[in-house]
C-alpha cells in the first residue's frame, strides 16, 4: 500500500519556482511540481494562464479577508479542492463546471457555493 506514496518518482515533489505578479509587484511562488500541474488544469479550466489564475486568487483572498497569509499554503489547499472537483466531475459529469463557466462564474461557485451579487 505505501509504495504507491513511497514508489512516486521524486520529480513530483522537486520544488519549482514560478516568477509571477501579484497586485503589479514581481514575486516568486515555490510548490513542488505536482501542485504546479494541478494549478495549470484549474487555471485552463477557468480559461486562465496560470499565472492569471494565481494572481485573481489573490486579488480575491485579498478582497475577502484583507490579506493573504500563507499564500502556497493556500495554493496547495485551492489544488486539493481542484482534485475535489475533478472527482466529483469524473462521478456526476461535466455539466455543474460548464453551467458555471457558462455563466461567467469563477471558482468559489464550482466549490459549490453562490457567488456574491
Amino acid at each position: 500500500m505505501c509504495q504507491i506514496f513511497a514508489g512516486q518518482d521524486p520529480a513530483d515533489y522537486e520544488p519549482e519556482t514560478r516568477r509571477l505578479r501579484l497586485n503589479g509587484l514581481s514575486t516568486s511562488i515555490r510548490l513542488e511540481r505536482s501542485f504546479w500541474r494541478i494549478l495549470d488544469r484549474i487555471a485552463a479550466v477557468q480559461g486562465l494562464s496560470t499565472p492569471a489564475f494565481v494572481s485573481r486568487l489573490h486579488a480575491e483572498v485579498l478582497e475577502g479577508r484583507g490579506e493573504a497569509r500563507n499564500f502556497t499554503s493556500l495554493l496547495r489547499c485551492a489544488c486539493l479542492i481542484g482534485m475535489q472537483l475533478e472527482a466529483d466531475d469524473d462521478l456526476h459529469g461535466p455539466a455543474v463546471q460548464h453551467r458555471a463557466l457558462d455563466k461567467g462564474l469563477g471558482l468559489r461557485s464550482l466549490q459549490g457555493r453562490a457567488p456574491s451579487s
